[in-house]
């Protein structure tokens, strides 16, 4: 396996627990651990029932949610108002300890929000006043932009390799009608999104391992979401579309010519050159 060029850290999943202390508003007194020699503990008779206790359920905040709900908080409180912009890329990255491909999955699901623009060469800027929106903060998705690709280059990269060993003649004529119909859309300056999901399929299918077939499918459920399609719609255009296409090419002609590690390397290239097309510096971009 040909190692990826890129790093994949700080793609992580923290817990962050809601936690009441005691002494807190709502929780009553601090009582001691022990009561007095002789006295019952209140509230421990066997014959009494407890009431339930106040446990809130946990969940999961991927980081990319972590970093928006921070400046997010900071525009509602007038920190940044409305026109204003926001340190770039690389500043907030250091402020906060963590990689600029977190913190651009957090701008872009601000974006989705509609709480800031990112124009490119020139900043994120602040659209809404400070104080509280009137649209609630995005729903969380599976996975960032960024931690999407990861898996797809994980995942999808060896079902090219399994294509290769087990795809029938059938499979690999259907994933050529996908190419075609790529360039097809793109010459009628048409985004191929669909015949691109459908290529990536066709890979899978020709594994002849269904669960594969639907992890790539749900992979891909991610990919048409809000969050990738905003961060791609800031560098789509016919040349990227062009190079993807030659990608795919070179993906199918490894399949076709029955070469495993052919195949599983031209597609990790492809999926590691789309993470550096994404990870170019906004304002080099015109």
């Amino acid at each position: 396996m040909i190692p990826i060029a890129v790093n994949w850290s700080n793609h992580l999943t923290t817990y962050a627990p809601p936690v009441r202390l005691l002494g807190a508003p709502g929780n009553g007194p601090v009582r001691s651990a022990a009561p007095a020699a002789g006295r019952p503990i209140p509230g421990n008779r066997p014959d009494r029932r407890r009431a339930a206790m106040p446990f809130q359920s946990i969940e999961p905040r991927r980081l990319y949610r972590q970093i928006a709900d921070q400046i997010r908080g900071l525009i509602r409180s007038g920190e940044f108002p409305a026109g204003s912009r926001l340190p770039p890329e690389r500043d907030l990255a250091k402020q906060l300890g963590v990689s600029r491909p977190s913190v651009r999955e957090a701008l872009i699901a601000l974006e989705v929000e509609g709480l800031v623009e990112v124009r490119i060469g020139s900043g994120i800027y602040v659209l809404v006043p400070g104080g509280p929106a009137d649209a609630p903060p995005a729903s969380d998705a599976t996975a960032g932009p960024f931690e999407l690709l990861r898996a797809r280059y994980v995942i999808e990269s060896e079902c090219a390799a399994l294509a290769a060993k087990s795809a029938r003649k059938l499979q690999l004529q259907a994933a050529e009608a996908a190419l075609d119909d790529m360039e097809r859309e793109l010459r009628d300056g048409r985004l191929p999104l669909a015949s691109d999901r459908l290529f990536h399929l066709r890979v899978a299918e020709a594994t002849g391992n269904g669960a594969l077939v639907q992890v790539v499918k749900n992979l891909w459920e991610e990919r048409t979401g809000p969050l990738y399609q905003q961060l791609e719609h800031h560098y789509e255009s016919p040349e990227l579309w062009t190079a993807a296409i030659a990608e795919h090419r070179g993906i199918l002609k490894a399949v076709a010519a029955r070469d495993p590690a052919a195949a599983r390397a031209a597609m990790q290239r492809h999926l590691n050159q789309a993470y550096k097309r994404f990870s170019k510096g906004w304002d080099t971009l015109q």
